[in-house]
């Protein structure tokens, strides 16, 4: 049934009609959070919302949070300021997602320019209906702020706020893991495969507040990934290769191999991202490799030994650059990235060191380096041996720059070469190389239509990124718009 507002009213027809209420959704984060951004506006819109053009023009403006580490706590807060600030009169203002989880109650007394604070599977609109005020929802399991770390930028001091009456009225919670959600609005889509983490790795608070794995249904996962009508599907969850084991022997006899191998059987072009090092199995290896995406984005967080074990983590830098290199053998075309965390507690010269020559040696196509960031609740928040913020300064660019040199040679040696590329929009494809939204992407002509599949050739690079044009251009234009790309990226180098 439709909320009140979104009903027509009775009577002769020439009433006016009440106009459907608008909503704005403003998400930060990662690939997860864009996922649930998704599942909620198909709920918003089944609830009789429609999209507003801008925060400023809805009646709605959610906010959904990342609280993974301190600068996207900041990051959040702020954005939930700016929109407090851009919102029409009358719009109410509502917190969703990992920093209303984690941080329900403390969020809504800093923030009074909030009006819902609502963590995961909690309903945020109607309420006024129901309730005469405002509603912030507070749950059991909640980490303090610590004073070391604040969630707020500085500012003045807020005048103390009452706590908030609880709601009078039963509130349905809903699943938003299981959600249905609209069709996909780009050639490609996230698809979320698992909510939670069993890992306890000593830098990362997110299974207490996600929960522990809970793996979706392969029905539904195929199912989702069929009403989304996307030429490429990206898997996601905190931990893949973990999928199914929750589920017993009749869902994850498999596991995630046996998942992308269903799910290739739908699409073009599947991926999988964040694969945890101690679970990439030969026959995971062989269904990536197959997958028409051998692309392995391989969660390793650091190379030495006695430093991963400080991190609780799996490996070491000569398993690591046995399994890439094995990878190498069975798939030539493979592309390989991974991220890397500088600074954490106990991080030695030597250790910072084994990690430049590892990536000297590896050769990854890409990698992203984070600077340690003390997540209260976890065993690192605490632990002995933090690094000064100026050498982890100093070890995250030397780390960046010698990366950014092996990209930028490893794109170089594409020059010349044929690829199959997806066309995300005007003027941009990426082929399995170049994951949506993390990567570089292919630069191609306008006449390349969003939504088809093109065979390319590679004709210079810029940086992370490659120009192409078609393959299989017979008419004369071919020559001339390589020649053209060519010498555009030329001058993008000349630039740099």
């Amino acid at each position: 049934m439709l909320p009140l507002w979104g009903r027509r009213p009775a009577g002769p027809s020439n009433l006016r009609q009440v106009p459907s209420p608008s909503y704005w959704l403003e998400t930060l984060g990662c690939a997860k959070n864009e996922v649930d951004s998704d599942k909620l506006a198909g709920l918003l819109r089944r609830e009789g919302y429609s999209p507003a053009g801008g925060a400023d023009e809805a009646d709605l403006v959610v906010v959904n949070t990342c609280a993974f580490i301190e600068p996207a706590k900041q990051e959040s807060v702020e954005a939930v300021l700016t929109l407090a600030g851009a919102k029409k009169k009358g719009a109410r203002l509502v917190v969703t997602g990992c920093l209303a989880e984690r941080y329900g109650e403390e969020l809504a007394r800093a923030l009074p320019e909030v009006d819902q604070v609502a963590g995961f599977g909690v309903p945020f609109w109607g309420l006024e209906r129901q309730v005469a005020s405002p509603v912030r929802f507070r749950r059991a399991r909640r980490a303090s702020l610590s004073p070391a770390q604040p969630l707020l930028p500085a500012q003045p001091s807020l005048p103390a706020q009452p706590s908030p009456p609880e709601p009078s009225v039963t509130v349905t919670r809903f699943d938003l893991l299981n959600l249905p959600r609209p069709a996909a609005s780009a050639p490609w889509a996230y698809v979320k495969i698992a909510e939670g983490c069993d890992r306890r790795c000593g830098f990362c608070a997110i299974p207490s507040f996600r929960g522990p794995q809970r793996s979706r249904s392969r029905d539904a996962i195929l199912a989702e990934v069929e009403s989304l009508g996307a030429q490429e599907v990206v898997l996601v969850a905190q931990d893949p290769v973990s999928w199914g084991r929750d589920l017993g022997t009749s869902q994850g006899s498999s596991g995630l191999a046996g998942l992308l191998r269903d799910v290739r059987g739908l699409v073009e072009r599947v991926r999988v991202l964040y694969l945890y090092p101690s679970g990439l199995t030969d026959e995971l290896v062989d269904a990536i490799g197959d997958s028409g995406c051998a692309y392995f984005d391989l969660s390793l967080q650091h190379v030495s030994k006695p430093h991963l074990r400080r991190m609780r983590r799996y490996g070491d830098a000569e398993r690591f650059l046995g399994r890439i290199w094995s990878i190498r053998r069975r798939f030539p075309d493979a592309a390989l990235r991974s991220s890397f965390i500088v600074g954490y507690p106990g991080e030695t010269e030597e250790d910072h060191d084994l990690l430049l020559d590892f990536l000297r040696e590896a050769k990854l196509d890409w990698a992203g380096f984070f600077a340690f960031s003390p997540e209260e609740g976890t065993y690192a928040a605490t632990a002995s041996g933090q690094v000064p913020a100026g050498l982890v300064a100093e070890r995250l660019r030397e780390c960046s720059e010698l990366q950014d040199a092996i990209t930028e040679e490893r794109r170089g040696e594409l020059v010349g070469t044929v690829c199959r590329a997806l066309v995300d929009q005007i003027g941009e494809a990426r082929s399995h190389r170049e994951a949506p939204e993390i990567d570089g992407v292919i630069m191609v002509p306008p006449e390349l239509a969003p939504g088809t599949w093109a065979e390319l050739v590679v004709t210079g690079s810029i940086g992370p990124d490659l120009v192409a044009v078609p393959a299989n251009v017979g008419d004369g234009t071919g020559p001339v718009l390589a020649e053209e790309l060519s010498l555009a990226g030329e001058a993008g180098e000349a630039r740099l």
